[in-house]
């Protein structure tokens, strides 16, 4: 299969999805030019703000692979991922992104992800939810007891 073929499938996900009350988001994860997981938008059917296309993708690319590192792995969703999505995309070291719909596109029918962006390049105390540190010093334990760990699995 080539890259259009991938991105056709994402977009015909989309496509389903709304027709199944779903949002219009599809994506697929590619490995060694075959379709390993796929995912669509789902935020409203399961009540789950982070079950979007991309996120459900990678965790069925995960849960078939048996691993959290997709590393050899590309990603076709029909739009440029949230920063939500694009930090999973980042966590689970998919090498490359194909994308349909820009998020200027998606603002253009309510899904407005620029404050997200915005928000993170701000400093902590002008962002719009508030962030307070408290209980460092106990928190920090467990980085100590992490850092230690010699049978850790990093990732």
């Amino acid at each position: 299969m080539k890259n259009i073929d991938f991105m056709k499938r994402a977009i015909e996900l989309s496509i389903q999805n709304i027709k199944n009350n779903g949002g219009p988001f599809g994506c697929i994860i590619v490995k060694e030019n075959k379709i390993i997981a796929e995912g669509v938008n789902r935020v409203t059917l399961n009540n789950d703000p982070t079950a979007h296309a991309e996120i459900i993708a990678i965790r069925n690319a995960c849960k078939k692979l048996n691993t959290f590192n997709l590393a050899e792995c590309e990603l076709y969703t029909s739009c440029e991922p949230c920063p939500m999505c694009l930090s999973a995309i980042y966590w689970s070291h998919i090498d490359k992104i194909y994308y349909g719909n820009s998020r200027l596109d998606a603002s253009k029918i309510g899904f407005d992800d620029d404050f997200i962006y915005n928000e993170l390049n701000k400093d902590l105390s002008s962002r719009k939810i508030q962030m307070k540190q408290i209980s460092q010093n106990e928190a920090k334990k467990a980085f100590l007891d992490w850092d230690k760990k010699i049978d850790k699995v990093e990732y």
